[in-house]
């Protein structure tokens, strides 16, 4: 049904209530329709056409969750290291009962189907009943929402099937929060990555070597290097090379070197694949075959989840992949022999068999993999995201929702983490300055921020690079540099309010109008995000971004975890209250470099914390200690 329908069904039940001199009936009130949410559709989609009225739409329906509030509260008392609750996560049975929507509500929607044709059976909930999931054609959800859907264009080639508005009977406003897929445009694009072959031989533009220390030059290493006289490992300058990052590199300058997993099994570690994306065991082996020999049975163990059709595939390709790959080597390269689960998500409707030139990614990938891992009472302590997309493509309803997901995971004593993005502070994938401007139909030139990235209860990682110091990660030839900035939809929380607060105050009229000064402010750390080797296609190359740095410090993070888990202690959970209160002591300033985008230098790395860096990279004894001082146990 079209949206001019909207006024002409509103004005039918008007007068129907006038004509009987009665209040609406339960069945007339679902015929009183009002606009439920509206999105403007990102400048870089153009409308195709029509959608197929018959192509199969997997409709997800997020009803209100009754007591969140009380959810938000208990995650931070769990969270807050001051509290004499820390630590003490909840089970799953105990979030669930808090997102539950009330039976009313439940019933509500129920009703509303059933008038459409939409019988019980063909409805599947999630354990929480938060989550109503049916698969129907486009011409019924049309009909369902008071809407019209269109195949619509990215640049980048892909395509979606959505509405820019959706409408539902004004009765279910306050029983439904988000109906999905219909006006959100993410696209959870892969962080923007360099990809060169490693035996190439590149030049620095001279912008680019401002911090570049003697020790950023150091040998290329399979093995562990160990000073033959003192039996010590050896240092930074000695293992590692600047423009080619190993796992002994890493493993040494974050300090996790010496330290042997003790509880592997017991904790666990994740990452999560979009788009196709897998993680090759073959690359993956030969990867460790030179970087960490040890370890090479992992990429034979390393587990699969597949989520609505996504890829697990072993097949040489030189589309997908580089991602995948980048992400299981780094994890496995500095954790190993940690478990790895490699949770992989599709965004193609079950139902439906894509020809040519049908649009093939229909559903809404962050819901569908939350609505999985939610469901699953034993999960990874530590799941890193190597995928962002630009918060203002996001309608608000949309991010809320997903991000009240990430809480929960939170709450259950899950650590999640996110990049920050990888054009500064142009958000994610900008190449232009003219992409710096407001999506609202304004074209107000602005930052833009990422999202999940500004999601307060995921823990951001920003980019760097050399070594003795480290900066911030840039390459001007890749228009690639580390992405800090402010939400536009999350406000400042609590926790990082003074940091954050104090920052801006020392900006300045610097940038004033081109960001938000009480949004939420990220990243919140940082880790190497330049020139990794690895494998991808059965050949060495040299990516970087922060698509790096996420498996890195998640990686440190999980090996907090086994430390904690060891000693009979809970797991970190979400992190950002402990970073911000008491963990940032065990990170490395970097105060050199700035998130250059929008044709500006973007916000500058300082003393403290910092919209580009955060607090800083890990150095994992002093944060092993800081850890291990809580008094919780199990």
């Amino acid at each position: 049904m079209a949206p001019t329908m909207l006024a002409i069904r509103s004005a039918i039940a008007a007068l129907s209530l006038i004509t009987n001199g009665a209040l609406a009936s339960p069945l007339q009130s679902l015929n009183v329709y009002a606009l439920k949410d509206a999105h403007t559709v990102p400048r870089s989609f153009s409308k195709v056409g029509p959608a197929s009225a018959s192509q199969v739409l997997d409709l997800q329906i997020g009803l209100t969750q009754a007591k969140f509030d009380e959810l938000e509260q208990k995650l931070y008392d769990v969270s807050d290291p001051d509290s004499k609750n820390y630590g003490k996560h909840l089970s799953i049975d105990q979030v669930n009962a808090l997102v539950a929507p009330t039976d009313e509500s439940v019933s509500a929607v129920e009703d509303w189907l059933a008038s459409n044709g939409v019988s019980k059976d063909q409805l599947t909930y999630s354990p929480a009943k938060d989550w109503i999931k049916t698969s129907l054609p486009v011409d019924k959800v049309e009909q369902l929402l008071d809407t019209k859907y269109y195949e619509y264009q990215g640049s980048d080639g892909s395509k979606l099937v959505r509405t820019p508005q959706y409408s539902l009977p004004k009765s279910l406003h306050q029983h439904i929060e988000l109906v999905a897929p219909t006006n959100s445009f993410v696209t959870t694009k892969k962080i923007k990555s360099s990809l060169t072959p490693a035996a190439e031989k590149r030049g620095t533009p001279a912008a680019e070597k401002r911090g570049t220390s003697a020790a950023s030059v150091g040998t290329k290493t399979g093995s562990i290097p160990v000073d033959k006289t003192s039996g010590q490992v050896a240092s930074v300058g000695a293992v590692c090379n600047a423009t080619h990052v190993t796992p002994d590199c890493l493993r040494t300058v974050y300090g996790t070197i010496n330290y042997k997993p003790q509880v592997p099994g017991k904790n666990k570690v994740a990452l999560t694949d979009y788009l196709g994306e897998s993680n090759n065991r073959t690359d993956t082996r030969l990867f460790l075959e030179k970087y960490r020999p040890e370890a090479v049975s992992a990429a034979d163990s390393f587990t699969f989840e597949v989520i609505a059709n996504g890829s697990d595939s072993q097949a040489p390709t030189t589309e997908f992949d580089v991602e995948g790959n980048l992400d299981a080597q780094t994890l496995i390269g500095i954790d190993y022999p940690t478990p790895l689960t490699a949770f992989t998500t599709g965004g193609v409707a079950s139902a439906f068999k894509p020809d040519a030139e049908s649009a093939t990614n229909q559903n809404e990938p962050y819901t569908v993999w939350l609505e999985k891992v939610l469901s699953q009472e034993d999960l990874p302590q530590t799941i890193s995201n190597s995928y962002a997309d630009n918060e203002q493509t996001v309608p608000p309803a949309f991010a809320r929702r997903v991000c009240k997901g990430f809480a929960q995971l939170g709450a259950r004593g899950i650590s999640v983490l996110f990049g920050s993005g990888d054009s500064g502070v142009g958000g994610v994938h900008e190449d232009t300055p003219d992409q710096c401007v407001s999506n609202d139909g304004k074209n107000t030139t602005q930052f833009l921020p990422c999202f999940p990235a500004s999601c307060p209860f995921v823990t951001t990682v920003g980019g760097t690079k050399n070594f003795n110091p480290e900066v911030v990660a840039v390459q001007l030839s890749n228009n690639y540099a580390s992405g800090g900035g402010f939400s536009n939809y999350f406000p400042q929380p609590a926790y990082q309010a003074d940091v954050v607060q104090a920052y801006i105050k020392s900006l300045g009229s610097q940038y004033a109008g081109l960001y938000n000064t009480t949004g939420r402010g990220y990243p919140d750390v940082a880790a190497q995000g330049f020139d990794y080797a690895i494998f991808w296609g059965g050949r060495e190359v040299s990516v970087g971004g922060t698509s790096a740095a996420t498996p890195t410090f998640s990686a440190v993070v999980s090996l907090l975890n086994d430390a904690l888990l060891a000693a009979g202690k809970p797991t970190l959970g979400f992190l950002n209250p402990w970073i911000y209160k008491k963990g940032y002591k065990g990170l490395t300033d970097v105060t050199s470099g700035s998130a250059v985008g929008c044709g500006l230098d973007g916000f500058p790395a300082k003393k403290g914390w910092d919209a580009v860096t955060g607090f800083g990279t890990p150095l994992f004894p002093k944060l092993k200690a800081l850890a291990m001082s809580n008094s919780t146990k199990f």
